[in-house]
């Protein structure tokens, strides 16, 4: 039977999370900036649709890319030197997170609800949450967001209007997530478009071990400014 939580109750070890849904480990609780913190450090995160109670969740296995292990396809290598997109970060959070799901806001389905908006957007005010934006001719046609802690990138969602846009922005963060010393970013689950960029997975327990090197319990967060590309 899965855990019901109420706000502030500690997470149950995600060792007891049911592989049927793989990876669902409680419901209920909160999304306040002080549990989704400490949800991301032990390897869980949220995702309901409109009509659920929050769902917490640890699959395993776990997808994850190493940033310096991106593979760029000869097809994106020349969208690239084309240098047709502006990529931004942190300039545009709330309308990327908004373009991640469904175009209607009411759709039954939508993961996006105010719930999550909102608790997203108060993590993006704590320098936490991040987005990069890609634009062509001054539209944002592309993006991705997620949360940076420690050397730790753990990627939410990503959304595309225009061929490679999405890839685009993930390939350019690449290279500052490098330079921060970023060592995973975290996928979440299998996807074969992931994968063919160089996601890689990983078992639930490997995946738990990399966090605890990775993100330190003192470890301060801090606040990251906004950067701009052309590309």
């Amino acid at each position: 039977m899965v855990p019901v939580l109420t706000p502030g109750d500690p997470f149950p070890p995600t060792n007891t999370a049911l592989k049927d849904p793989d990876g669902l480990l409680a419901i209920g609780g909160d999304l306040s900036p002080k549990t989704l913190i400490r949800a991301y450090r032990s390897g869980i995160f949220p995702w309901f649709t409109r009509n659920q109670p929050i769902l917490w969740w640890s699959p395993n296995p776990r997808l994850i890319l190493r940033p310096k292990n991106l593979k760029i396809s000869g097809s994106l290598q020349k969208t690239l030197q084309k240098r047709m997109f502006e990529v931004t970060i942190n300039q545009s959070f709330e309308e990327v997170i908004q373009n991640c799901g469904p175009k209607r806001r009411d759709d039954p389905n939508s993961w996006i609800t105010e719930e999550m908006l909102l608790a997203y957007t108060r993590l993006f005010d704590l320098g936490i949450a991040r987005s990069v934006e890609t634009w062509l001719n001054g539209k944002l046609v592309g993006g991705l967001y997620g949360l940076s802690i420690g050397r730790v990138f753990f990627g939410e969602s990503m959304f595309s209007f225009e061929s490679d846009a999405s890839k685009v922005a993930l390939t350019t963060f690449v290279d500052t997530l490098i330079a921060e010393n970023v060592e995973i970013i975290d996928c979440q689950v299998y996807s074969r478009h992931l994968e063919s960029l160089g996601a890689e997975t990983v078992s639930r327990d490997k995946f738990e071990a990399l966090l605890s090197k990775l993100i330190q319990p003192s470890e301060r967060i801090i606040a990251r400014s906004p950067h701009i590309w052309d590309n």
